[in-house]
C-alpha cells in the first residue's frame, strides 16, 4: 500500500483511504466486515464526521482494537467554541478513543480565525493543547474560500472535492496546498457516484502526489477494486483520457454534486437525489429507480414552496428549485417511455 505524508501533520497515510459516509447505511456487522477488510488490505486512514449519524460508532466498533495503527479524521459543523467542545466529546465517545488524529472544521461559511467572538478556532487550539485532537484541518466546497483557508496558515489539511473532472483552477488549489505544505484530502473522487468508472479517476488522482483520496465505500467489491488498483496502479492511457473527456462533457455546467448541504428541506424533498435524477437514470441501472416509492419521492418536488433555503446553503451557488423542476419533468417523460 503506497503511503504519503499528509502535509505538515507528518502523518503517513495510505493513498487509498476510506470515507465513512456510506457505512451509515450498513449494519454493524456489514460495516465491520468492510472496515476490517480495508485495514487488512493496508488502509490506515479513515475519515468520518459527527454529522454522519452512526458512522463514528461503527468505525470505533470495527477498528478500536487497532486504534494505535490507524489515523482517524473526524469533523464538526459547530459554529461556536462551545459547540465544538460538545461535538468533540460526543465524537470521542462514539469512536471509543481518547484522541482524534485530525479534527476538521466542517464546511464553514467563512474562514475561522483565532480571537473571534464565536471562539471556534480557539476551542480547537485548546482541544489540541489538551491532547484530545492532534491536528487541525478544514473542509470546503468553495474554491475561493478554500484558497483563503490554505493561505491563512491556520490549517494543516484541506479537504475539497477532487476527481478527474477537476478544472485547472481546482488543480491550482492542489498545487497551492503543496507549496504551503497543507495536506490535501480529496472527497467525492467519483463525483458523488456520478462517475461510474473508477479506474480513470484513480489514475488521474494518483498523478497528484500530495492528494489523498477518501473513497466512499459501502460494499466489499468496491474496496476490492481499489485494492487491485493499489497493487498495480494504472497509468492514464488514451482510453482513460477519452472516458474522462466524455464524463466532463456529460457533467459540465450546473449539476448537483450530492453534498447534501441543502438539507433538510422544509417540504421533505430529498434534494440531492431528486436534483440528480436525470444523471442517475442515464448513467446507472435505472430499473431500480422508477418504482412506486421513487415516484412518490420525486413528486414531492411539487410540494416545493420556493423558500430558497436550499439555494442559500448550496456551496456551488446552484438554484435547486429550477434543477428539481427540470429533473421531475425528465423523470415523468422517462416513466412514460420505460414503464411497462
Amino acid at each position: 500500500m503506497e503511503k504519503t505524508r499528509l502535509g505538515k501533520t507528518n502523518l503517513m497515510v495510505s493513498r487509498t483511504s476510506v470515507g465513512c459516509i456510506p457505512i451509515q447505511r450498513r449494519s454493524d456487522a456489514e460495516s465491520t466486515a468492510l472496515l476490517r477488510a480495508a485495514y487488512d488490505g493496508g488502509v490506515n486512514f479513515y475519515d468520518t464526521a459527527r454529522a454522519y449519524t452512526s458512522s463514528e460508532r461503527k468505525l470505533g466498533l470495527a477498528l478500536g482494537g487497532v486504534r494505535a495503527k490507524i489515523v482517524i479524521a473526524s469533523k464538526t459543523m459547530a459554529k461556536t467554541g462551545e459547540g465544538l467542545e460538545k461535538d468533540l466529546e460526543e465524537s470521542l465517545s462514539e469512536l471509543g478513543t481518547e484522541y482524534i488524529d485530525l479534527y476538521q472544521l466542517h464546511n464553514p461559511a467563512e474562514t475561522p480565525y483565532p480571537g473571534e467572538a464565536n471562539g471556534l478556532y480557539d476551542a480547537a487550539l485548546a482541544a489540541k493543547a489538551k491532547g484530545k485532537i492532534r491536528h487541525i484541518g478544514i473542509t470546503s466546497h468553495r474554491l475561493s474560500l478554500a484558497k483563503e483557508m490554505v493561505e491563512s496558515g491556520l490549517y494543516e489539511t484541506m479537504q475539497f472535492p477532487m476527481s478527474c473532472l477537476a478544472s485547472e483552477d481546482e488543480i491550482g488549489l492542489v498545487k497551492l496546498c503543496a507549496r504551503r505544505d497543507v495536506g490535501f484530502i480529496a472527497m467525492k473522487g467519483l463525483a458523488g457516484g456520478l462517475i461510474t468508472n473508477a479506474k480513470p479517476t484513480f489514475a488521474f488522482l494518483r498523478q497528484l502526489e500530495n492528494v489523498v483520496p477518501i473513497w466512499g465505500l459501502e460494499h466489499i467489491w468496491q474496496l476490492e477494486e481499489f485494492l487491485r488498483y493499489e497493487e498495480a496502479p494504472p497509468a492514464l492511457d488514451d482510453d482513460m483520457r477519452a472516458a474522462i473527456e466524455k464524463d466532463r462533457a456529460e457533467l459540465s455546467g450546473n449539476y448537483c454534486r450530492g453534498c447534501g448541504y441543502c438539507l433538510p428541506c422544509p417540504a421533505g424533498i430529498n434534494i440531492p437525489m431528486a436534483a440528480r435524477m436525470r444523471l442517475l437514470l442515464t448513467r446507472m441501472d435505472w430499473r431500480g429507480m422508477i418504482g412506486e416509492q421513487d415516484q412518490t419521492a420525486m413528486r414531492k418536488i411539487n410540494d416545493c414552496t420556493r423558500c430558497l433555503d436550499c439555494a442559500k446553503r448550496c456551496p456551488y451557488n446552484l438554484e435547486p428549485p429550477a434543477l428539481l423542476n427540470e429533473s421531475l419533468a425528465y423523470f415523468e417523460e422517462f416513466l412514460l417511455e420505460h414503464k411497462a
